[in-house]
């Protein structure tokens, strides 16, 4: 079949003729058409459809290796199918997003909060007739990078690639779907289009900042890449508030002092006139994700409108980043996140998980710097390749927490086997 062309395919289901008299039982006449979306149907129906500033998928930079275009995928669908499929997206299950692993089953991890942040991110994208297929695609990857324990592991990677290179984990998450991953025997990594990996590289949140001139480092991401940010600050706002509601870190009374929360736990009890503890609670959560959102896509259609854009290039040359929540509950929400601060990251039990974390990081890296031979036979290849601390950091950025956890007994405990 030729993948230039768009397969259609039409055919009637004939009925009865039309009448008024339902009591026959016959239904009206209907005229189905059925059409079968190739990657150019898809693409006229991006261009037709979609907002004119959504990046559509024909007008892509592409890809670093050249590659045949699929048959019935679009360049992000590919994309976003790619990382699904990855050895780096699979280990988010057991990488810690709050609470370790072996704290419990219910706390979210990387892998719950990615889910999270697509939802929320594919949500808003399609209520602004964005590119959902792209956005999907970029908040699946967009903690790639991210290593075991969280940002506790970050940080003490960062310490200790001080004087080799550093560490940042949109970097990291570049080079792990540049490089690091390995599926495919034409190129190293997995090939993404350019859009994507961009939108990785300029991922923002409080714990992170990019540098990358390859990445039009003066331009604004793309919309559909802005809206993953403020996704993954929605998601982080209220599955941090959730787990730690759940751990009893934080209490419903404590937040009484947040409007933010007080503003919404209002509004159902409006609703519901009694509920248990812990549906009041679900639905609070619930509800606050709502508020946010919504006042996401008002105050962001709004500003897109009064400033004029219309293309793509208008989003890239803007001076801030369009897509934004109202001045009103921006504020609300560093109140939130300065409450959170305050009583959930630096609570004693999350400072023990922390100062736990780096010390298995830094631990295990100095073991293996000091004795490569410790590593595995691929990775001692590796940093003949790549350098001895930048093949050990690769090594232990890609552990799940589990793993980690598990290469220290068999470094440190005598008698665990190795």
């Amino acid at each position: 079949m030729n993948s230039k062309n768009i397969c259609i395919y039409e055919f009637q289901v004939h009925k009865k003729p039309e009448t008024t008299d339902f009591a026959d039982g016959t239904d009206d006449k209907q005229s189905v058409v059925a059409v079968m979306l190739t990657r150019k149907e898809i693409e006229l129906r991006e261009d037709r459809e979609l907002a004119p500033y959504a990046m559509k998928s024909q007008n892509s930079k592409g890809r670093k290796y050249p590659e045949a275009e699929h048959l019935y995928r679009s360049v992000y669908q590919r994309d976003r199918d790619r990382i699904i499929h990855s050895t780096a997206f699979r280990r988010l299950e057991y990488k810690t997003q709050v609470f370790v692993n072996h704290e419990g089953d219910y706390y979210r991890t990387r892998l719950t909060h990615t889910m999270e942040v697509s939802q929320i991110a594919r949500s808003i994208a399609r209520v602004l007739n964005l590119n959902e297929d792209l956005a999907e695609a970029i908040a699946l990857a967009h903690d790639l990078g991210h290593t075991p324990f969280g940002h506790s592991g970050e940080d003490a990677l960062k310490k200790l690639m001080k004087d080799y290179g550093g560490f940042e984990h949109n970097l990291h998450g570049l080079r792990v779907v540049d490089i690091l991953e390995k599926k495919y025997p034409e190129f190293p990594g997995l090939n993404l289009s350019w859009e994507l990996k961009e939108s990785i590289v300029k991922h923002t949140s409080p714990y992170n900042s990019h540098t990358s001139q390859e990445y039009n480092d003066t331009k604004q991401p793309l919309l559909e890449a802005q809206i993953v940010d403020k996704a993954d600050s929605i998601a982080y706002d209220n599955h941090d508030l959730d787990d730690s509601l759940k751990a009893g870190i934080i209490t419903d009374s404590d937040l009484q002092s947040v409007e933010l929360w007080q503003e919404t736990q209002k509004i159902v009890k409006q609703k519901y006139a009694a509920l248990e503890h812990d549906i009041l609670i679900a639905q609070t959560i619930k509800t606050l994700i709502n508020v946010e959102v919504t006042d996401l896509i008002e105050t962001t259609m709004s500003r897109i409108q009064r400033e004029g854009i219309k293309t793509v290039d208008d989003v890239r040359n803007y001076p801030d980043p369009l897509i934004s929540f109202s001045p009103v509950l921006s504020e609300q929400k560093k109140k939130l996140q300065a409450f959170l601060f305050k009583n959930v990251y630096q609570h004693y039990r999350v400072a023990r998980m922390s100062d736990k974390a780096k010390r298995f990081i830094e631990e295990l890296f100095m073991a293996f710097v000091k004795n490569p031979k410790q590593l595995p036979l691929d990775y001692q290849k590796w940093i003949e390749k790549t350098g001895l601390y930048q093949g050990v950091c690769d090594y232990i950025a890609g552990m799940t927490d589990r793993f980690a956890q598990d290469e220290y007994k068999k470094l440190f405990y005598p008698y665990e086997r190795v």
